[in-house]
């Protein structure tokens, strides 16, 4: 045994002198190298000096290198950092000393206990809570904002085409419909918005459903007619109405037109009678064009633009010349508003027209006219003033008045609203469609209606403006009691404006 401890001892230290002896061999062979440098991880270097002057014990520097291996844990560093939701309260891999590589989730996180916010709930709780407050009533959608009585277009399929067709409320009763066609040059908006916005003809479209038809292509936003289009002629205008009062289930209707819209509606009333029970006419001419004026209305063309030929059209010579605002405005809205290839189809239609054949009966054989109640309007200076006049004296006399309107030009709806919707109160009086009427200059009640006592028109008893024959501007109203029967009664109204 003594032995053995001895060579025990004896291989120790051999031992240590071999190690000695190595040290020794490798200063002698590097004298001068640099302390060690050594990587502990990313971003992370150690200097170690040389080992008989290293001061950092082994057991530390084998700790910090095991956790830098293991990800440089939480458990390593006095502040600790929040952990994700999914993993509070468990104990990972890395933190048990293993070195595991996570991959990240190629899901999405699932979503948070906390239940999300219903806005909607919100709103339909602080709509209840105002109504409440203000007792009034807020729609559940936008379409309950708009009103019953509001415009509706159509686009309605004729023989002859599509027409354009805007209308307000619906058909009452047996009463008709007021149906209204625009002037060449002009669509419903530009012709009549001016006249049908006046406050006494507001309160008369309020028992009858209106009517406005456009010419085709001649209402905003019209799409261009495609090359070789063959426009409607007047008669075939005339022919689309038909279908416009079949669609909407008229019994009847009234008519307004200016200029071809007249023309087109005096000659639907001569094709189809029994669907037109009163016309209210401006500026219409019912004969059609000669070579004279075939010729001018082509040159015309080649030495003005169309806008400004259409004008000439419209107004009268003397709102050509002062250039009013109303003649500005409408050149502007000619020019922006109406497509010029569309209008220049109508606009040729027009010149081309035939005349009306109707005569005042017992001057031909088999003589054919309008049968309804007619009110012819023209502007004093008109274009058309020669043209109404000789309407006039092709229509019966005893169902026809005539209003010539003083300082109204060649636009009477757009001038003088006022005073034309006067007369068509009037008018619908004697066709019986309008009990009373109040009269807002006089302080008494409602004025009987004329219907009680049906009107006698005729060229020389009618309601005429700056018409009489002593040219008198004062307002003359005159009645005479006729004995022919007891209680008939004959009105004979001469008005000057």
């Amino acid at each position: 045994m003594e032995g053995r401890q001895v060579k025990f001892i004896n291989s120790a230290k051999l031992l240590r002198q071999s190690g000695r002896l190595c040290q020794k061999q490798q200063a002698s062979r590097s004298p001068s190298r640099p302390p060690l440098k050594s990587r502990m991880g990313p971003g992370l270097f150690w200097n170690f000096p040389s080992k008989a002057s290293c001061t950092v014990p082994q057991s530390l520097l084998q700790t910090m290198l095991l956790s830098r291996m293991a990800g440089m844990k939480d458990q390593q560093f006095t502040e600790e950092k929040p952990l994700l939701p999914d993993s509070r309260g468990q104990e990972t891999e890395m933190a048990k000393g293993q070195s595991v590589h996570v991959l990240p989730s190629a899901t999405p996180p699932p979503p948070t206990a906390r239940p999300p916010k219903r806005w909607h709930a919100i709103a339909q709780h602080w709509l209840g809570l105002t109504r409440r407050r203000t007792s009034g009533y807020f729609p559940e959608n936008c379409e309950t904002f708009v009103a019953t009585g509001d415009w509706k277009e159509h686009d309605i399929e004729t023989p002859y085409g599509m027409l354009h067709v805007v209308i307000r409320g619906a058909p009452k009763g047996n009463k008709p419909a007021i149906l209204t066609y625009h002037d060449v040059g002009l669509n419903h908006k530009l012709c009549f918005n001016s006249f049908f916005q006046n406050e006494d003809m507001l309160e008369i479209t309020k028992h009858f459903v209106v009517c406005h038809v456009d010419a085709p292509g001649q209402h905003i936003g019209a799409p261009q007619m495609p090359q070789g289009y063959q426009y409607p002629t007047m008669d075939q205008l005339a022919g689309m109405l038909p279908s416009v009062v079949q669609h909407f289930g008229f019994k009847s209707i009234v008519g307004i037109g200016v200029g071809a819209g007249a023309y087109i509606l005096a000659k639907f009333a001569l094709i189809f009678p029994d669907l037109v029970e009163g016309l209210v006419l401006l500026n219409i001419d019912p004969n059609g064009k000669g070579w004279i004026d075939w010729a001018a209305t082509k040159l015309s063309g080649l030495t003005s633009t169309l806008p400004d030929t259409v004008l000439t059209h419209l107004f009268s010579q003397e709102e050509l010349m002062s250039n009013t605002e109303v003649v500005q405005n409408y050149r502007q809205q000619i020019n922006n508003t109406i497509n010029q290839f569309n209008l220049q189809l109508f606009w040729n239609m027009y010149n081309s027209r035939r005349d009306l054949e109707m005569n005042r009966s017992g001057s031909v054989i088999n003589a054919k006219t309008l049968r309804c109640p007619v009110m012819l309007v023209v502007g004093d200076n008109a274009p058309a003033e020669e043209g109404v006049v000789e309407c006039n004296s092709k229509l019966d006399p005893t169902n026809t008045t005539f209003l010539k309107m003083a300082d109204s030009g060649g636009m009477p709806q757009i001038t003088q609203p006022g005073k034309l919707t006067e007369a068509f109160k009037y008018f619908l009086q004697g066709m019986g469609y309008i009990a009373y009427m109040k009269d807002r200059r006089m302080s008494g009640g409602p004025v009987p209606s004329a219907s009680m006592t049906r009107l006698a028109r005729s060229r020389t008893a009618s309601l005429t403006s700056a018409g009489s024959v002593d040219g008198s501007r004062n307002r003359a109203c005159t009645h005479s009691d006729s004995s022919e029967g007891v209680g008939q009664v004959s009105h004979t109204m001469e008005v000057s404006c």
